[in-house]
C-alpha cells in the first residue's frame, strides 16, 4: 500500500526521481556497448547475471535475513524476473539498437498513459484533473525533449517493439506496486535477477551471455548497466512503488530524457536546443503538478 503521508511521498518521488538518473546514465552506455558489436539478447543476459551475483554477495553479507522465502514464493518470483525484468530489458535495449535511445525512451515513455487508463478502467479510481493532465504533459514534454534529436529512421520492427516496452513497462509497474508489497524490494529483485538470469542462459547460451566480459571496456560497461541501470534503478522504482502510485511513478520517470540531454550537454558539451529546453520544463512542471494533486477517488460504491 503506497504510503500517502507527506514524508513517505516525498521519500517516493525523490527514489523515482533517482532511478531515472540511473536508467537515463545506464541508456547511454547501453547505446555504446551496442555500437561495438554487443546485441541487446546478451546484454539483458550478463546485465541479469551481474545484478544477480551484486545482489547475492550484499544480501549474504549484510542482510541475509532478506535471503528467506517461502517456496511458494519461487513460481511468482521467477515469473516476476522473466516476464517483468528479463521481457522490459530486452524490448528496450532492441529498440535503442534498432532506433536509438532518443527514439526507445519516447516509445517507452507512453507507458504512464497506459497505467493511468488501468487505474480508471480496471480500479475503477476517479483521479481529479491534476493526474491526467500531468500525465499528458509529462509525456508531451519527453516528446520535445528526445524528439529535437536525430536518430535512425522508424521502423515498422522498432515501433513494435518500442510499443512492446511501454506495454511491458505499464505491466512492471503496476506488478511491482504488488510485489513491493509482498516482497522487500532487494529479495523481489534478487529471486527476479537470478530468474531472468536463468532465463537467458537457457534461451541464448551461457557463451552469448558472457560475450560482452570477454573485452575489458564491455565488460565495465556491463557492469555499470547492471548496477546502475539494473540493481540500483530498479531497487529505487521498486522504493518508490511502496510510497506512491503507480501512475506517480511512471510521470517521475518521465524526467528520465530531461537529464540524459542535460548530461550530456553539461558533460560532451552536446547543444540543447530551444525545444528540449520547453520538453524539459514541461515534464519538471508535469512533475510539480502531479505530486501537488491529490489522490484519486474512491470508486463508485466504495
Amino acid at each position: 500500500m503506497p504510503d500517502g503521508s507527506h514524508r513517505g511521498g516525498a521519500t517516493g518521488w525523490a527514489l523515482a526521481v533517482f532511478a531515472a538518473a540511473c536508467w537515463a546514465a545506464s541508456g547511454v552506455t547501453a547505446r555504446w556497448v551496442f555500437s561495438s558489436g554487443v546485441d541487446p539478447a546478451a546484454l539483458a543476459g550478463v546485465r541479469s547475471l551481474i545484478a544477480f551475483a551484486v545482489l547475492l554477495v550484499y544480501l549474504a553479507t549484510a542482510r541475509r535475513d532478506l535471503l528467506r522465502v517461502s517456496a511458494r514464493d519461487l513460481l511468482p518470483l521467477a515469473a516476476y524476473g522473466v516476464l517483468g525484468l528479463a521481457a522490459v530489458h530486452y524490448a528496450y535495449y532492441r529498440t535503442i539498437s534498432l532506433a536509438g535511445v532518443a527514439t526507445a525512451i519516447l516509445l517507452e515513455y507512453l507507458s504512464p498513459v497506459l497505467v493511468l487508463a488501468y487505474s480508471v478502467v480496471v480500479l475503477r479510481q476517479r483521479p481529479t484533473w491534476a493526474l491526467p493532465a500531468g500525465v499528458a504533459a509529462s509525456v508531451a514534454g519527453c516528446a520535445l525533449v528526445v524528439g529535437a534529436t536525430g536518430g535512425p529512421r522508424l521502423s515498422g520492427e522498432a515501433l513494435a517493439w518500442g510499443l512492446a516496452s511501454a506495454v511491458l513497462f505499464a505491466a512492471y509497474a503496476v506488478v511491482g506496486g504488488h510485489a513491493g508489497a509482498r516482497w522487500h524490494p532487494l529479495t523481489a529483485l534478487l529471486y527476479g535477477f537470478a530468474a531472468a538470469a536463468v532465463f537467458w542462459l537457457v534461451a541464448i547460451g551461457p557463451r552469448r551471455v558472457l560475450a560482452p566480459l570477454v573485452e575489458p571496456r564491455t565488460a565495465a560497461a556491463a557492469v555499470f548497466v547492471a548496477v546502475f541501470g539494473a540493481v540500483l534503478a530498479f531497487g529505487a522504482f521498486l522504493g518508490a512503488l511502496r510510497r506512491l502510485d503507480a501512475t506517480r511513478v511512471m510521470v517521475a520517470s518521465t524526467i528520465e530524457p530531461v537529464l540524459a540531454a542535460g548530461a550530456a550537454w553539461a558533460l560532451l558539451g552536446e547543444a540543447l536546443t530551444m525545444r528540449q529546453v520547453l520538453g524539459g520544463a514541461l515534464v519538471l512542471a508535469a512533475v510539480v503538478v502531479v505530486a501537488r494533486a491529490g489522490g484519486p477517488a474512491p470508486p463508485p460504491g466504495a
